[in-house]
């Protein structure tokens, strides 16, 4: 793996994520606690100050293509990272989340638990009564508490959670799933009043009535998931039907032009998004030789695809350059660049910093990359070795891989900055097909899910479906969502997170749950490692 190539920022966070991985001194995972004076908990002194950096926090933690979004993506149908020589080997820590071998003891899984649970507590403390928070700080703050108790409840089944005038000398409680559940359920309950009423713009980046309403989505269409009883309630899904039409009622909606809702641009869409950079989302599968005037050093060369994925995307299975029938959503390779004086298309307008006449970037595909890539003067890319740089589907598996194997996935664009910060958590077309699905599972609505589903697909230049299928909505979810961190547990929801696919045998349902990280349970003996670890 080439970390020099990765910004500064990114490598300290690598860094200082592998140090807390490798210390085993029992210090703040779970059980994070303030330095005790012998005086209690007084209060957060500068509340201000302490949301912005709970903010910060999150947005730190998602400026990475490792953690949370390692374990959303890597471990489903949709994304892998294949070792490619001696890159990406990392001592297999990539090809076990691939594989769904991971265990205890595994960087990510510990990582992820260690910076929710983190802010957590951080996030207790602003809400603790001592702290005299006013209504809007305390519901941001439970709408921040929530979201990240969320991850921890969704990802490892139980919950750890120390008051905020505990000591070292007590272990935190442990929630149970359903108890998680509704303790996530009463802090997006009560911050609803007091969060902002806040429309499409630049204010997405904070909670919001919208936001939480997209997250109360979330909890009820997989309800069933977390409170173990394997089939949906029709309550819970008109819950969703309601929380989605709340979402409209806040001024989202869908928006045509696909690719341009990953941009910084004020779109219909992007309900909660965070300020992180997507260099990492954008770098992690490109070729070391696809280089922007604002990063010389060209990609990491590691992510991809797997070709049962790509073939989810109508289009011609031979080539994805434009005119060969694809979806919008599929993307396209281009044959040349974009020049500056160009007025139609993706690039047009955008920025040229080393003044050659061409979009920086334009070079460079969008969505899936597969087949011969281009220069900006139509010339073939080469790889290192002067072969040409021909993305292929075919892999021979999660080892043995040269420079050239695996579609590459590239959703936000280098065109508009190498590592520009807008990276989207919560997107109003999600909703709508929580909505879809909540119809399909008994819920009530004027309209059907199979309407609402080809609302969508004709606004991203596909055919209608006929008829809809569990497997029509699960593809379609792929399709609309992929890279946006919900592929595991749509695969989870709809029973298909164990099945084999390329280069992964079938698994047993416990891999579901990631395993509480070894650290933890030494550190916390109320919590029990989950099933099958």
């Amino acid at each position: 793996m080439k970390i020099n190539l990765i910004k500064p920022t990114i490598v300290l966070g690598v860094l200082l994520g592998i140090s807390a991985c490798t210390d085993l001194e029992l210090e703040e995972t779970d059980s994070i606690f303030r330095e005790d004076t012998g005086e209690g908990f007084s209060g957060v002194g500068d509340v201000a100050s302490a949301l912005v950096n709970n903010y910060n926090n999150l947005r730190g933690q998602l400026d990475t293509q490792e953690n949370l979004y390692a374990l959303q993506e890597v471990t489903s149908d949709e994304m892998l990272v294949p070792t490619r020589g001696t890159d990406w080997g990392d001592n297999g820590l990539w090809r076990t989340l691939h594989q769904h071998t991971w265990d205890a003891n595994h960087q990510f899984v510990l990582n992820t638990w260690n910076n929710n649970n983190r802010n957590v507590f951080n996030l207790s403390e602003i809400i603790a009564p001592e702290s005299n928070a006013n209504p809007q700080q305390l519901a941001e703050a439970k709408f921040l508490r929530a979201f990240s108790m969320y991850w921890v409840m969704d990802l490892y089944g139980q919950v750890p959670f120390r008051e905020v005038d505990e000591g070292p000398s007590v272990n935190p409680r442990v929630m149970t799933r359903p108890e998680a559940f509704d303790f996530i359920l009463q802090d997006l309950t009560e911050a609803m009043p007091d969060l902002p009423s806040t429309g499409p713009g630049a204010d997405a980046k904070f909670a919001s009535k919208a936001a939480a309403h997209y997250l109360l989505a979330k909890m009820y269409i997989n309800k069933h998931v977390y409170m173990g009883t394997g089939t949906a309630a029709a309550e819970d899904m008109n819950q969703v039907i309601n929380h989605v039409d709340a979402i409209a009622d806040e001024g989202f909606g869908l928006q045509s032009g696909f690719f341009e809702l990953f941009t910084p641009a004020v779109d219909t869409e992007t309900v909660f998004f965070t300020e992180t950079g997507v260099g990492s989302k954008i770098w992690n599968g490109l070729h070391y030789n696809q280089t922007t005037p604002d990063n010389t050093g060209g990609g990491w060369n590691g992510f991809a695809t797997l070709s049962e994925f790509y073939d989810l995307f109508e289009g011609d299975a031979d080539n994805n350059h434009l005119g060969a029938n694809q979806e919008e959503r599929r993307g396209y390779v281009p044959l040349e660049g974009t020049t500056t004086s160009a007025t139609e298309g993706y690039f047009a307008g955008r920025k040229d910093d080393d003044d050659d006449g061409f979009v920086d970037g334009s070079d460079i595909g969008l969505g899936f990359l597969f087949g011969q890539q281009h220069e900006l003067d139509g010339s073939e890319t080469l790889d290192r070795g002067g072969n040409p740089l021909f993305y292929t589907k075919e892999m021979p598996g999660l080892l043995g891989n040269n420079e050239r194997t695996g579609v590459r996935v590239l959703k936000y664009h280098p065109s508009n900055g190498a590592y520009t910060g807008h990276f989207i958590l919560f997107r109003y077309a999600d909703a709508h097909l929580m909505k879809a699905e909540a119809i399909m599972r008994g819920g009530n609505s004027d309209a059907s899910a199979l309407e609402l589903v080809n609302e969508l697909r004709e606004l991203r230049q596909a055919s209608t479906l006929g008829s809809l299928t569990e497997q029509d909505m699960l593809d379609e979810r792929g399709r609309e969502l992929y890279n946006e961190m919900w592929r595991r547990q749509d695969l989870i929801r709809f029973g298909q997170f164990n099945s084999a696919w390329e280069f992964k045998e079938a698994k047993g349902e416990f891999v579901n749950l990631f395993p509480i990280p070894s650290i933890a349970i030494t550190s916390n003996p109320n919590l029990e490692q989950n099933e099958g670890y």
